[in-house]
């Protein structure tokens, strides 16, 4: 068998234009070499493709099957064109980026569906670590681009921007001691609190510890369904409380001692001494761009 991508570009052609004189004025070729290309095909393949009885070719069974083959076929040759054109290019072939799950989901899926468009021959890796856990990835290799909560120390070999503040939100469950009341620092320090944690202890993990009390969680998600169930109270970023079915029966009691959410500030990091291709150059122009979404005002 030694078919080519001509034949499969007739043969699609064909079948999408309804006739081959249709094909041939979508190709820019003579019907003679559309209905020639095809017939060979059908030569290579051992299967008729179209049944010309009538007055237009209509595909057969064969045809019908073969034809989503063609089409994955010729989708990749323009996948691997792009790839090329890429490389040629000097895009990197694949990008790493580290995002806490402060960082609103949606605001991360419009810059992952913008960079989709601009550089689809990239493949991508997105993964979640928390706090520190980020920068150490960055530093490491392991990372190309970070976004995270703003570190008190950040290594020097790290250049950062600042992407503005990520209002939490207390959160406890109806039943619970705080619920009832305007909260102050003391009564927080009363009962568990629920906190997110790193790999390693180190002075950033205890940044927003209050209580004595901790229990301590790999995910703000899961935080959540604790806090449901009564088990303790935690501080937690608004996109979470807003998207968590479990946050929907939970109460935000007000804050005593701040007129506002407890705000952490989030900043973009990479690698000073590791040069980004233009794939993470511009994604990192584009991250530096995004506002971060405003919280919703509560009640609303």
């Amino acid at each position: 068998m030694s078919l080519s991508l001509d034949q499969l570009q007739a043969f699609v052609a064909a079948a999408e234009a309804g006739s081959f004189s249709a094909a041939a004025r979508r190709l820019g070729k003579a019907q003679s070499v559309v209905s020639a290309a095809v017939s060979n095909l059908e030569i290579d393949v051992g299967n008729a493709l179209f049944d010309r009885a009538g007055r237009y070719p209509v595909l057969t069974r064969a045809g019908e099957r073969l034809l989503a083959e063609a089409r994955v076929i010729l989708e990749r040759c323009e996948h691997f064109r792009g790839v090329a054109k890429s490389l040629g290019e000097g895009v990197e072939t694949r990008l790493v980026l580290a995002v806490d799950e402060l960082y609103p989901e949606e605001t991360l899926g419009q810059l992952l569906e913008a960079f989709s468009g601009r550089f689809p021959a990239v493949e991508l890796e997105v993964l979640f670590p928390l706090m520190e856990d980020v920068s150490r990835l960055v530093l490491e290799g392991g990372a190309d681009l970070g976004i995270m909560w703003r570190q008190e120390v950040l290594p020097p070999e790290l250049g950062f921007h600042a992407l503005g503040w990520m209002p939490m939100q207390i959160l406890c469950a109806p039943d619970h001691p705080l619920a009832s009341q305007r909260v102050d620092w003391e009564e927080l320090k009363r009962y568990r609190q629920l906190m997110v944690a790193t790999r390693t202890d180190s002075e950033e993990k205890m940044r927003l510890r209050v209580a004595a009390d901790v229990w301590w969680v790999e995910s703000q998600w899961v935080i959540v369904e604790l806090v449901k169930r009564g088990l303790g109270w935690a501080f937690v970023p608004w996109h979470v409380v807003a998207n968590s079915p479990a946050a929907a029966q939970l109460v935000s009691p007000p804050l005593a001692f701040q007129q506002q959410d407890w705000p952490v500030a989030m900043e973009l990091v990479w690698h000073k001494q590791r040069p980004l291709g233009k794939a993470a150059t511009w994604l990192r122009e584009r991250i530096c761009a995004q506002p971060l979404p405003n919280a919703p005002q509560r009640g609303a």
